[in-house]
This record gives structure tokens, C-alpha cells and sequence, in this order.
């Protein structure tokens, strides 16, 4: 199957390079083609326009910051949609809006193609090894003709229904991973002034009800000072404002995400959107005159699973 890959960003140059490290015939797009260079230097070829890289492929795949750059992508001139004809297949990967996907797959629709969201979780350093999760929303029939290379992007691969579907849950457990970040800020921050040693606080916390995937990533980057997990406050702040627009039309009066929306758009304006997400602590830290800091801790998460293929889960019925 030839697939093009628009957006070689954080997530969406570890992606693409899976399926180029897995045989697959790749070509590539992205605003600055430097970032594309690696893939480029190992056989992918350059998609001029997402039109022209549409035309070319059977499978085209976005992975892009925002619901915006999604759209101008798509429906530009020369974007994907000037490019799609019957029987090809676009999943959005992005991190995006219900509404929005649903959107442009009407789009894609209507001049014969297919639409699937694919949104990713489990972190960039999992993105990098074929090991992270996968939703996938759309049709079964779709589905199944992207499972193969589903299974070499993902360990584990959810059919969540409908088109749109995949992408409410994924602001949804990004929304909880905020959640737990901000929480682990307070504990970490707390145990720091309360005298605790905070190598020996992460491992009581790892061991314990308290942990979590959140606190095995990014409390070890808050340790090491670096705070670096690939992810900004710019894109939290995108992601729990989705989830929190979903509660609202679902009527659901949300008493914790507000905060946390609160929380991130001071941190923003603190520290710069473009900052890395674990860096929330800064402010407890600024406010308590403290670090929190601990030796023995990673600068960045690396995979060390081995690559394997990747099976379907299938919902309890």
C-alpha cells in the first residue's frame, strides 16, 4: 500500500518513520522540509502539495498541531481533498475536534474516499517504536482495510464506532492525563517542602494506589529538571478546552476541568506556550521558593520495549 504522511512533527515523524523503518512506500509533507530529511535520506519521497501527495497514494494520513492547520491542509487548493478520488483512504491522526472530523470526512465522502479519526496515546517515546495506542473511528469495513498498518504504527488498536468517535476519547484520556499531571505537580511539590526525600517519594508513589503511567513518565522529567515529554502547554490547553466544549454539549456541569483550563492558560502565560507541559510545576515551585528536582531521573522517556506487531483490543460486550 502506498501512504502519505502530511505533518512530521513531534508525534508525526516518529509514525511516519515506522512505517518507513516496516517497508511501507512513504511519501511525505510538511511545512519545512528539513524536519522531513531523515525519512527522506532512507527512501521516502517529498510530496510537493498535499494535493499532489494525495493523488500519488492510496492511504494519506495527517498528524497536525490543531483542528485549523487540519482544515487548511484538507481544503486548501491545493490540499487533500483537491487530490482525494474513489477508493482512497484518509485517517486523521491529529488530535482534533468531533465536529471537525466529521466534517471534512463528509467531505472525503463525497468525492468517493473513506475517513477514519486515528488519534495516538501513550506518549512520543512510544510513538517512536510502534509501541502506542491507537483509537480508530469509522466504519468496521475501513477499519479493517487499515488494520495492517495500524498494527505496525500500534501495540494495541481500539475500533471505538462511528467516525468522531475516536477523537472524543482521546481529549477525553488526555484530558485524565492532564489531570493526574496537575495532581502529581501538588504531591511532588507538597512532599519537597514537607521534607521528604523525592527519590523515596517516587517510589512510594510508584509502588503504590497512587501510580500511574503519567507519574512513570513525566513526574521522572519534573525530577530531572528537564521537563521535557515532547508535549507543550499549548496543545494540553487545546486538548482539555475540546473535552471540555464536549461536556458542555453534553450538559454536564464539570467542576475539575475548568480549573485545570485555568491552570494552563496562567501556566501559558507564565512560561510561553510552547513550553513543555511538565513545567506546570514551575508554578508551585515560583510560589513556594523551591525545586523540585531529584538526581538518578531521566531527561527524556526512551522505549525500551521491543517493537512488536500490534493486535486489536476488542470492547467487552
Amino acid at each position: 500500500m502506498k501512504i502519505g504522511f502530511i505533518g512530521l512533527g513531534n508525534v508525526g515523524g516518529k509514525l511516519a518513520g515506522s512505517l518507513l523503518r516496516n517497508g511501507f512506500d512513504l511519501t511525505v509533507r510538511d511545512l519545512n522540509q528539513e524536519i522531513a530529511r531523515p525519512l527522506l535520506d532512507n527512501g521516502a519521497k517529498w510530496g510537493e502539495s498535499p494535493k499532489q501527495l494525495a493523488e500519488t497514494v492510496e492511504l494519506i494520513i495527517t498528524c497536525l498541531p490543531n483542528p485549523a492547520a487540519s482544515a487548511t491542509v484538507m481544503e486548501a487548493d491545493d490540499g487533500v481533498l483537491a487530490g482525494i478520488s474513489p477508493g482512497k483512504i484518509w485517517v486523521e491522526m491529529s488530535t482534533t475536534d468531533e465536529g471537525e472530523v466529521k466534517r471534512l470526512g463528509a467531505k472525503v465522502k463525497a468525492v468517493g474516499g473513506e475517513a477514519l479519526d486515528c488519534p495516538v496515546s501513550g506518549g512520543c517515546h512510544r510513538a517512536a517504536t510502534g509501541n502506542i495506542s491507537i483509537f480508530v473511528g469509522g466504519e468496521r469495513s475501513s477499519f479493517e482495510k487499515i488494520l495492517p498498518v495500524m498494527k505496525v504504527l500500534g501495540r494495541r488498536i481500539l475500533h471505538t464506532g462511528k467516525l468522531g468517535s475516536a477523537s472524543v476519547l482521546k481529549v477525553l484520556t488526555n484530558y485524565l492525563a492532564t489531570a493526574n499531571l496537575v495532581t502529581l505537580c501538588e504531591a511532588l511539590t507538597t512532599a519537597k517542602k514537607a521534607g521528604m526525600d523525592l527519590s523515596t517519594t517516587y517510589e512510594a508513589i510508584r509502588i503504590s494506589s497512587g501510580n500511574s503511567f503519567v507519574h512513570e513518565t513525566e513526574s521522572q522529567v519534573i525530577l530531572n529538571g528537564s521537563r521535557d515529554i515532547n508535549f507543550t502547554m499549548d496543545l494540553v490547553l487545546k486538548d482539555i478546552s475540546l473535552f471540555q466544549a464536549i461536556a458542555d454539549r453534553a450538559g454536564v456541569p464539570l467542576e475539575v476541568s475548568p480549573l485545570l483550563i485555568n491552570i494552563f492558560k496562567d501556566g501559558e502565560k507564565r512560561y510561553g506556550s510552547r513550553e513543555w507541559s511538565p513545567n506546570i510545576v514551575r508554578r508551585l515551585e515560583d510560589a513556594c521558593d523551591t525545586q523540585v528536582l531529584a538526581s538518578g531521573f531521566p531527561a527524556e522517556m526512551v522505549d525500551n520495549e521491543p517493537e512488536v506487531s500490534g493486535a486489536e483490543v476488542v470492547a467487552r460486550v
